[in-house]
């Protein structure tokens, strides 16, 4: 027997700034979405566009059965912004959450909007380094192949030998490093940079299907990099 499903979902991990709304029915999937890029705006931008999208969808948050974000990799400010906002509307609202790799819905857009089977995604994660993982296609979902990395791009050139033939490349640090596009040679680049939380839904509601998702606490961020090295102040050493 068919359930009505209602998701929400937010991402603020990196640039950009989404919330998307999925309102799946018997006769299908309605979905009413917003997407911007807002660098150092999330804290202001995210709360109002949750509300304008849920407007849009004829929604509110008591009636969503779900609350979804994008979990990282990303900008540590972001990514904590996300997950922070999430899990206080899934608190709120006394709602399980599903936390969505910002990497795995960039390869899910390319997918969806292009076709593409095989996905090389790459986030400008400063520092000198990019995440990046492998994804291929399975039953209509991106799957990850090996695992997500934060990776200096010359180790990432060093180690990657066998390229996808017909792959294409997905997110910000394919730009951020040329000598790692070049490298790569993939046929194809798209205009995606950034992830959308409107990408995210199809992992979503595959998570939801095997029972993953979670209560609001055991919510959790995905960094890679588990320590950030700064310059500490002269005697604070």
């Amino acid at each position: 027997m068919f359930k009505k499903l209602n998701v929400l979902c937010v991402d603020t991990s990196t640039e950009a700034c989404s919330v998307a709304v999925l309102c799946q029915t018997a006769t299908g999937q309605v979905i009413s979405d917003q997407f911007m890029l807002a660098p150092r705006e999330h804290t202001t931008k995210i709360l109002p566009t949750v509300e304008q999208v849920l407007q849009s969808a004829g929604l509110n948050l008591s009636e969503m059965d779900f609350i979804a974000y994008g979990r990282g990799p990303g900008s540590f400010t972001g990514v904590r912004i996300g997950i922070s906002i999430a899990q206080g509307l899934a608190f709120g609202s006394e709602k399980n959450m599903v936390g969505v790799s910002t990497l795995q819905a960039m390869a899910q857009q390319a997918f969806k909007m292009k076709g593409a089977q095989d996905v090389y995604a790459a986030i400008d994660a400063r520092m000198g380094e990019v995440y990046f993982a492998h994804y291929q296609l399975s039953e209509k979902l991106m799957v990850l192949v090996n695992d997500e990395v934060v990776i200096k791009p010359a180790d990432l050139i060093a180690r990657q030998e066998n390229i996808a033939e017909h792959a294409v490349l997905v997110g910000s640090g394919w730009a951020a490093y040329p000598e790692l596009s070049d490298h790569f040679n993939a046929p194809e680049k798209t205009e995606i940079e950034f992830p959308s939380a409107r990408f995210m839904l199809d992992e979503v509601i595959n998570c939801i299907d095997k029972s993953l998702a979670v209560l609001p606490e055991l919510a959790t961020p995905v960094y890679l990099r588990d320590k950030v090295t700064w310059k500490k102040l002269p005697g604070r050493e």
